[in-house]
């Protein structure tokens, strides 16, 4: 038979418990403000001090996060190599290699190119300064009555000292190495560490997720699912697709340029293609560079500025009809200003990683904001007449 429970066991459970003793309870109980919601104050301290660990740990995390990045990219390309019979082991391998491979061609083909061509164009640059000084200076001097001045000589000298001349450039890096050799090193090491922690990282990528999944709390996992949904979103839009349309529309820019004559064509398509994910900027400052090369360069001026401009007109229809729509959709929503914003802080917090990372760290904070305002405006503090 079953024995009826006890006073005790009853009042051990506070629904089950006496109503005098629910109220002596809740007499007793701390009297917390109503419009205070500690689960999301605890959540707000926890990325603070999650925040403060990374800026005490920046110095050393820029290898890791860089690593974590590249591992997001190319878990898709290592989860369709395993699908088709491969380990998971040699599909890392494999996309580890693909990656290093890209990055041999970059520097032994394309920065070689790119870097003699970027030295005629500044000596090309210069050539147009003085031009402006001699004719277009004196003009607009006579018919404004103004005395403007323009210093093309210094202007060279700088050109020369920083970009023209290759000596200058091993000037710094070896003046570098002999003051700030352990900066040097440092900087080595983490970008050998970045291959060995991406094949780590990429090969127990699934295990990974899979483990901080447990870790979730049942009651907030609903919450985390579908913040972590969102964020992968975002992050696919920007890392796979926005990279994606870059090289596409790099591509184009340099054979469009190409197939018009511009002997520049190099340089001006690889940074107008690049820079696409700053709004307008990076077309601004193509057809900058574009504008100036073809004056410098055509004995036609008009007829190699209407080529150019034309290639540049193509090529922002192409961009925003049929690249960006079909490879990423909607922008992630972040403003130009918080753009250069992000480039900025995360350059500053993290170095040269830092604003590789800047763009797909903003967009998945973007994503944390957005609930934080959703739960904020539906809190007793913002709802609260009084």
């Amino acid at each position: 038979m079953n024995k009826p429970p006890s006073r005790q066991s009853q009042a051990a459970d506070p629904a089950d418990a006496p109503h005098w003793l629910r109220r002596r309870r809740a007499r007793l109980a701390p009297a917390l403000p109503r419009w205070i919601d500690w689960h999301f104050a605890l959540l707000l301290v926890a990325v603070l001090v999650i925040g403060a660990i990374v800026w005490v740990l920046s110095p050393i995390l820029a290898p890791f996060l860089a690593a974590a990045i590249l591992a997001y990219i190319f878990d898709p390309l290592v989860d369709r190599m395993e699908r088709r019979g491969l380990s998971r082991s040699l599909a890392t391998i494999v996309a580890v290699l693909l990656l290093a491979l890209a990055v041999v061609l970059l520097l032994v083909i394309v920065l070689p190119l790119f870097y003699k061509e970027v030295a005629q164009l500044t000596q090309l640059i210069q050539g147009f300064v003085e031009q402006l000084k001699n004719t277009v200076v004196p003009w607009v001097n006579a018919k404004l009555g103004t005395a403007i001045q323009l210093d093309a000589s210094s202007f060279r000298t700088f050109m020369q000292e920083n970009i023209s001349d290759a000596s200058g450039i091993a000037k710094r890096v070896f003046a570098t190495v002999g003051s700030g050799g352990l900066a040097v090193v440092a900087v080595l090491i983490n970008i050998s560490l970045v291959p060995i922690v991406l094949f780590y990282l990429l090969r127990d990528w699934d295990e990974l997720v899979a483990r901080v999944d447990e870790l979730v709390p049942r009651r907030y996992h609903q919450t985390v699912n579908s913040v972590a949904s969102e964020v992968d979103a975002v992050l696919s839009e920007f890392l796979r697709g926005q990279l994606t349309v870059m090289l596409i529309m790099a591509t184009f820019y340099v054979v469009g340029l190409w197939a018009v004559g511009l002997k520049f064509a190099l340089p001006v398509g690889l940074i107008t293609g690049l820079l696409v994910f700053v709004p307008y900027l990076g077309v601004a400052l193509g057809l900058v560079l574009g504008t100036v090369a073809a004056v410098m360069q055509f004995d036609s001026v008009l007829t190699g500025l209407a080529l150019v401009w034309a290639v540049f007109a193509v090529g922002q229809v192409v961009e925003s009809l049929f690249v960006t729509p079909k490879f990423v959709g909607e922008r992630i929503g972040l403003h130009p200003v918080a753009v250069i914003f992000a480039l900025m802080a995360f350059g500053q917090l993290f170095g040269f990683f830092g604003v590789l990372l800047a763009l797909p760290a903003s967009a998945a904070i973007l994503v944390g904001l957005r609930h934080v305002a959703v739960r904020y405006k539906g809190s007793a503090v913002f709802q609260r007449q009084q």
